[in-house]
C-alpha cells in the first residue's frame, strides 16, 4: 500500500476516499482512531493517511489533484440561466415575499399570526411577481 494523502482530520480523509471509492479505486485510511482519540497526535504521527493498491497509485493521485471547481461553475452557471421572467424574460429577479405587511397587521391587530403570504422572485423590469419560475 501505498500513501496518497496525508490530512489532518478524519473528515477530510473521508472525503478524498469517497472520491476514490467512486471511480472504483480501492483504498484505506490509517491513523484515523489515532487521531480522534487524541487530535494533538495528528501532525506529530504525519496526519490520518489515505492509502492505495500500488497499481492503482498513479490514478488516485490523478483524481485526488483534480479541480473540480470548474465544472461547477459551469452548472450553476447553466441553472441561473434558466430564471427569467415569463412576462418580459428579464434575467433581473429579486426574491421577494408578497402579503408580508398585511400579515403583519393581522398579527398585531388580532395578536394571532395568519400565514398568507407567499414566496416568489419580482422582476425589478417589469415589476411582476411570480411565484415560482
Amino acid at each position: 500500500m501505498i500513501v496518497v494523502g496525508r490530512f489532518s482530520f478524519p473528515h477530510e480523509a473521508h472525503i478524498a476516499k469517497a472520491s476514490l471509492d467512486s471511480a472504483g479505486i480501492e483504498s484505506c485510511i490509517a491513523d484515523e482512531h489515532t487521531v480522534n482519540a487524541q487530535w494533538l497526535y495528528s501532525n506529530a504521527i504525519g496526519g490520518v493517511r489515505l492509502m492505495v493498491a500500488e497499481k492503482d497509485a498513479d490514478e488516485a493521485y490523478k483524481i485526488l489533484n483534480t479541480d473540480f471547481s470548474q465544472s461547477l461553475e459551469n452548472e450553476i452557471a447553466a441553472e441561473e440561466g434558466r430564471d427569467v421572467c415569463p412576462h418580459c424574460g428579464s434575467t433581473d429577479l429579486s426574491p421577494h415575499t408578497k402579503g408580508k405587511r398585511p400579515a403583519f397587521l393581522v398579527f398585531i391587530l388580532i395578536g394571532f399570526p395568519l400565514f398568507f403570504y407567499k414566496h416568489g422572485y419580482k422582476c425589478k423590469q417589469c415589476g411582476q411577481f411570480n411565484e415560482k419560475l
